[in-house]
């Protein structure tokens, strides 16, 4: 049987393979590549010289390095442009791109200062120019611009209450959109009568464009009542009454300021859960992706992986060992306590307890843009011997995850992942291995 060890070297090659998968600049190429003056998006071939002005605008975690390859794609041809980037995410700043760093997932004063700046660049496009949007995970919070009336600090709240009731990536992002003036398809808005081509690298499960980013270049789906809806289901009918005022409606589907416009998803979670399945075939394991469709709260969604780690290793059930079982999605966790920790080592810690005593397992939960939640880590190893060395330490399991605690925990057990930036964001991996 393989040891931990050996397992969690395994495990480190499966990481370092779904994220090289996702790499911004490398999804970028894939999909956009310029011959002369011949620029080619997804099958769509612009011919660069019809256009006065070519403009960068956008926004998220991969913002700077999806910039980069934007800039070395273009060339010449680029104009100027504007992205907003979480702090400590510019790890480039390419010619004639302006990057700017704001906060997530709480926005702040630079988030207004940097939607600020991409709005003006948005009017200042004619039909004699094309636009370039770049949006990643982060987008949403990076370019808050709020609606009339609503204050930053009332914006503010209203995120951070809803993040703490377990409001989905959905519901927060139905509610943004209708307190936002460029969320929901009104960027597109903004940058009409121009051609727009949007460039997504997607952080929710199921790639919605409508959802990815807020969707500030599609049509929006989702209606005022929608929002008001997941504000009195989250937070009471009384919240519902008191942001009414200030939500405003988005362009629909069929909107004339989505006429000239273009959409693709060049990165998605299934593009690296699929890569870490490719490496652990390669390494020996019969691997198999299960889904990139999870959801739901993070203990909960912990004890059906778990559940499904034991099936392998005590009836073959369903791949024999050596087995690697993989899930993607974006799990949420109710705080109640006053503990630290995101959603991956939430999930880990509950896995840890649910797989105490099971030799040869380790379970690996990882946010792929290196930050799990409020923390400095991407998520947490753990194996059937996590619990038993934790209290060997002096460590009570159960009450860290009672306390919302896991970083504490993984931190004095020294079993968190530290990635840094990652510099993508296509959600989270779950990643099992059975030896």
């Amino acid at each position: 049987m393989l040891s931990e060890d050996a397992l969690a070297r395994m495990a480190t090659q499966l990481i370092q393979s779904a994220l090289a998968a996702v790499e911004p600049a490398a999804a970028v190429r894939c999909h956009v590549v310029r011959a002369g003056n011949l620029l080619t998006v997804a099958g769509h071939t612009y011919n660069l010289d019809q256009y006065a002005h070519v403009y960068v605008l956008g926004g998220g975690k991969a913002a700077a390095a999806m910039g980069q390859a934007v800039a070395d794609i273009l060339g010449d041809y680029l104009t100027a442009g504007v992205l907003v980037t979480k702090y400590g995410h510019a790890t480039v700043h390419p010619p004639h791109l302006t990057i700017l760093e704001a906060g997530h997932p709480i926005p702040d004063e630079n988030s207004i200062r940097g939607a600020q700046a991409v709005a003006e660049m948005a009017r200042r496009a004619t039909e004699r120019d094309l636009v370039l949007c770049l949006l990643s995970g982060g987008a949403s919070a990076l370019l808050t611009l709020p609606a009339p009336g609503l204050s930053l600090a009332e914006l503010q709240s209203l995120t951070g209450v809803l993040l703490r009731a377990g409001a989905t990536i959905n519901e927060l992002n139905t509610v943004r959109k209708h307190c936002s003036v460029l969320a929901g398809g009104n960027l597109a808005r903004l940058i009409t009568p121009a051609a727009l081509v949007t460039l997504a690298l997607s952080d929710v499960v199921g790639d919605p464009p409508e959802v990815i980013g807020s969707g500030p270049t599609v049509p929006d789906p989702t209606t005022v009542s929608d929002a008001q809806a997941v504000l009195a289901r989250r937070l009471g009918r009384e919240s519902s009454y008191r942001y009414g005022p200030f939500l405003l409606e988005t362009p629909k589907p069929g909107d004339s300021v989505f006429a000239r416009a273009q959409y693709v998803i060049v990165g998605s979670n299934r593009m690296a859960a699929l890569a870490a399945v490719d490496q652990a075939a390669r390494l020996g394991f019969n691997a198999l992706l299960l889904s990139t469709f999870v959801e739901g709260e993070a203990r909960e969604v912990a004890k059906v992986a778990a559940a499904l780690v034991k099936g392998v290793r005590a009836c073959g059930d369903p791949l024999s060992p050596p087995a690697c079982l993989v899930w993607g999605g974006e799990t949420t966790v109710t705080v109640r306590g006053p503990g630290k920790g995101g959603r991956n080592t939430e999930l880990a810690l509950a896995a840890a307890l649910a797989l105490e005593g099971w030799p040869g397992v380790l379970l690996v939960a990882l946010a792929t843009d290196g930050s799990d939640g409020p923390t400095d880590a991407a998520g947490a190893l753990v194996t059937g011997e996590t619990v038993s060395r934790a209290r060997a330490l002096g460590l009570d399991p159960l009450a860290a995850l009672e306390a919302n605690d896991s970083y504490s925990f993984f931190d004095q057990l020294g079993a968190l992942i530290r990635t840094g930036p990652t510099g993508t964001n296509v959600n989270d991996l779950l990643l099992a291995l059975v030896g």
